[in-house]
Parts: C-alpha cells; structure tokens; sequence
C-alpha cells in the first residue's frame, strides 16, 4: 500500500567499493530509478551499476527493501511518488540527472462497475501522475546539461490489449503511452530521449503475490504463456536489458517509441 510520507534521504553509506567501469555502457551517467527496491526496478538499478553508471539514485517507498542496495554509487531516497514537494526536493538535490526511469505502479485488480472513486484517483496519481512530477522537475536540468533519456513503464495491458480485472490499471497505463509521445515530441529538439516499455506479465516479487489469489486473471496469465506462448513469465532482468539499452547511447536514435516486451503475450 502506498501511504504518504515525508522524503527521507540515507546516503551512499554502503559496504561495498564498487567502482563504477570507465567501459561499461553507461560510463559517466547519473541515473535515478522510481520502484528500485525489488522487481524490474531493482535490477534495472543493479543493471545501471555493472554497466558503469557513476551514482543511482535509488527511490522507494519500502525502506527495509531499499537498504539492501549496498552499494557505495547508490543513493536511497525513501519517497512517495505522490509526494510533489519531496520529488522538488530530490531534484533540487540531485540535479545532474542523465537517465530518469519512471517504474513506479500499482495494479489496481477489479472490474470498473466496482472501482470507486478513489481507487481510480489513486492509481492515476500512482501509476501516471507520479511520472509526470518526476518528468516536470527533472527535465529542466536535463535540457540545460544538453539532454538525457527518459524511460517510462507502462504495459502490455493498455491500448496494446485489454486484460480481465484490469479496466482501472489499462486506463493509466496507455495514459502513460500517451505522456511518453507527447513528451516526446515537445522535447525532441532539446536532447530529450523519452520511450516507453511496455511488458506482458513478469515474475516479480508483486506479481507473485497477486498470483496466489485464485479468483486472479494472474493465473489465467501464467498458463497461457506457458502453454501458448513462450512458455514462461518474463524475467525482472530481461526487461532490464532493455531498459539498460534505453538508457544508454546505443539507443540514441529512438524517442517517443513504443517497446513491447512480452515473449508474444501481445500476439
């Protein structure tokens, strides 16, 4: 559950040295990373680390979770992303950003006649309107250093394709698809790279919860990719790849692109 809380910084005071590669694909980046404590944020983060990034910061809400990134090039910022004036405070604190990747999201699971009010503010505020305050406080630094690269999480369940239980989570999630190109193209001549990943299902710490409720389209997932398709959930780690390319100058011709990653979930 997502609950409101003030920004708590705890600095780079982890126990292992490593030094980041004068190589590696994102040699020189500074990198910030919403969701990072478990999931695909979080190996995203340790993705950014062995490709040489020089500092992550690392945002969560969970801090038990966040401080087991130990490493001494990352910075862990306990955060609500719904919280406007902490992420103005990390900007102001953090304004050599490179690489902004927005993971942060809920799935809110039930049918749209049964959704109230607030379950569709909070999951737009959680899964959309967080990525547009992190997009508006850090773009500007952004553009003044020359550009950088923004990657977005949205899904497969959005305007790709509609999922039972999933009306709420699908609307914020092809609203992120929409924030993505609109970005996109007012930045495209300001060095801006701004793209959007979209995965099926992913063997996460979360879905792996959501999976052990039987009345759960979960589980209607889990057995068609198995049976009919791929024949498995996507890995945290196989997305970031992706996002790890995204972030790096190996990508620097795509903006405002669409990337599905979904072993032909989407088919």
């Amino acid at each position: 559950m997502w609950r409101g809380r003030a920004a708590l910084d705890t600095q780079c005071c982890g126990h292992h040295n490593t030094m980041a590669s004068p190589t590696g694909r994102l040699s020189g980046k500074h990198c910030l990373v919403t969701a990072a404590a478990q999931g695909i944020g979080r190996a995203t983060v340790e993705a950014f680390l062995r490709e040489g990034a020089v500092l992550v910061v690392a945002v969560d809400i969970n801090a038990q979770k966040l401080n087991e990134l130990t490493s001494d090039r990352v910075v862990r910022r306990v955060l609500d992303v719904r919280d406007g004036e902490g992420i103005k405070a990390l900007a102001r604190d953090h304004p050599d950003i490179d690489v902004l990747f927005n993971c942060a999201g809920i799935v809110h699971q039930r049918p749209l006649l049964e959704t109230t009010d607030q379950e569709w503010n909070n999951s737009f505020d959680v899964n959309v309107k967080s990525m547009f305050l992190f997009c508006r406080e850090f773009l500007p630094k952004m553009i003044s250093r020359g550009g950088g690269s923004i990657i977005n999480m949205s899904s497969a369940a959005s305007s790709l394709r509609g999922i039972d239980r999933r009306c709420v989570y699908g609307a914020t999630k092809a609203a992120v698809i929409g924030l993505t190109k609109g970005l996109a193209m007012e930045h495209v001549r300001d060095g801006i790279r701004c793209n959007v990943v979209c995965p099926s299902p992913v063997a996460s710490p979360s879905f792996g919860s959501r999976s052990t409720d039987p009345e759960d389209s979960d589980l209607e997932h889990i057995s068609f990719m198995e049976n009919k398709r791929i024949g498995r959930l996507a890995k945290p780690e196989e997305v970031a790849n992706l996002c790890l390319y995204l972030a790096s100058d190996e990508s620097s011709y795509h903006t405002g692109n669409v990337f599905v990653i979904d072993g032909g979930f989407t088919l």
